[in-house]
């Protein structure tokens, strides 16, 4: 169920053809959420309004029935050649303040879809074998409901693409990005951690390579939303040590194959202005630091089925989200799932790149725009190197 009170509904540019339909951009996903400018970090998700739907045979949105609305875990593993089992040690979600009802939603998102549940019913039991909740101080923090939706998003998803990888919510006392930063190296610190997912970000900012050194863990790998102001650069994801996920909109056969993608719209991208070029796109000509580095499906209209019960703004039950929040934590369980080992994120990075052209490993987009940025055959700043597609990629 889906309810709704008060909310900044906005209008989105859609893919040509596509229906028409509005979105919910929530107090945590917008730029001044917490405070103006450096040191606070916003989340970057949406939320689709309305009945999705789709004009003749091919999905410009998530079907409307059957129930939960969106695009689910096979849909999604079809998409992107992915198989429905797998995954390895564990996956850490780093997020701001506390998400109460995690494990329940966590366990009624793995029912719908057959996926692992938790069984126990303590989130934050270190004996879970599936779904564990950590407070980064060692203290329960404040609930925020904007970032449990965040929430929501990013333990699903992650463990809908690597299902036998351990999730961990690592819950940051507030969304200040000392808070975040101090998160991530507790989050880094837990045993069998392969991949780390953060889903939020801010401006960019003077000294943001003192905090480079952050995602340096060897064994590794972390990932951050590039963001969903269009053409805009997003920390962390413009570090060199971080995978910056950008977005596309992803469309759907009727029977719910692959058709087309596009970039989407309102990703964030382009060249930072704090960050020198990292030597892994040293021959790509760039007078920064490029991001994103990779991307995934991201268009509100082409969203994600999402279960979250604390309700927010009045929504409350199955949504269909979309944003660079989406592929964020899909691309950290695609990693997981594809079982690689790397010293560290920028070897990872380093073999991204090496792949980049080859269409076994990333599906490149050559279409659509993100403001002033260009969807292009190879490396461009809306989709970075493209798709990750099966065993190939990472």
């Amino acid at each position: 169920m889906t309810m709704r009170t008060s909310a900044l509904i906005l209008g989105v540019t859609l893919s040509a053809g596509a229906i028409a339909q509005s979105v919910f951009i929530p107090e945590s996903s917008r730029p001044s959420y917490g405070g103006v400018g450096a040191g606070w970090a916003h989340t970057n998700h949406l939320i689709l309004e309305g009945a999705p739907s789709w004009p003749g045979a091919i999905y410009h949105g998530p079907r409307a029935t059957p129930n939960p609305p969106g695009y689910g875990p096979i849909q999604i593993r079809t998409a992107y050649h992915l198989k429905a089992t797998g995954g390895s040690g564990a996956i850490a979600i780093v997020l701001a303040y506390r998400y109460p009802s995690a494990l329940p939603d966590f366990n009624t998102f793995a029912s719908q879809f057959g996926l692992p549940v938790e069984t126990s019913p303590t989130a934050g039991s270190s004996k879970n074998k599936v779904f564990q909740v950590v407070y980064a101080t060692g203290h329960q923090p404040k609930t925020d409901v904007g970032w449990s939706q965040e929430g929501a998003l990013d333990i699903e998803w992650s463990h809908a693409m690597a299902p036998s990888a351990k999730i961990y919510l690592v819950e940051a006392a507030s969304n200040s990005t000392d808070d975040l930063f101090a998160a991530i190296s507790v989050a880094s610190q837990i045993k069998d951690v392969k991949e780390v997912s953060m889903s939020w970000g801010g401006s960019e900012f003077p000294g943001e390579t003192g905090y480079d050194g952050v995602f340096t863990t060897p064994g590794i790998d972390y990932f951050a939303a590039a963001g969903d102001t269009a053409a805009e650069v997003s920390y962390p994801a413009a570090s060199p040590n971080v995978i910056g996920v950008g977005g596309t909109s992803l469309q759907l056969t009727a029977a719910g194959t692959f058709s087309s993608e596009v970039a989407w719209s309102d990703s964030g991208g382009g060249l930072s202005v704090g960050e020198s070029v990292p030597s892994y796109q040293a021959s790509l000509g760039l007078r920064g630091r490029g991001t994103p580095d990779i991307a995934l499906d991201a268009d509100p209209n082409t969203g994600v089925a999402v279960y979250d019960s604390t309700p927010a703004d009045g929504y409350v039950g199955w949504l269909v989200f979309g944003g660079t929040s989406v592929g964020t934590p899909a691309s950290a369980g695609i990693a997981n799932l594809m079982g690689k080992s790397y010293s560290d994120s920028a070897a990872q990075l380093a073999a991204i790149y090496a792949k980049l052209g080859d269409a076994t490993a990333y599906r490149d987009i050559t279409k659509g725009h993100a403001g002033a940025n260009l969807a292009k055959v190879g490396y461009d700043l809306v989709t970075g190197v493209g798709c990750p597609l099966g065993t190939g990629a990472f």
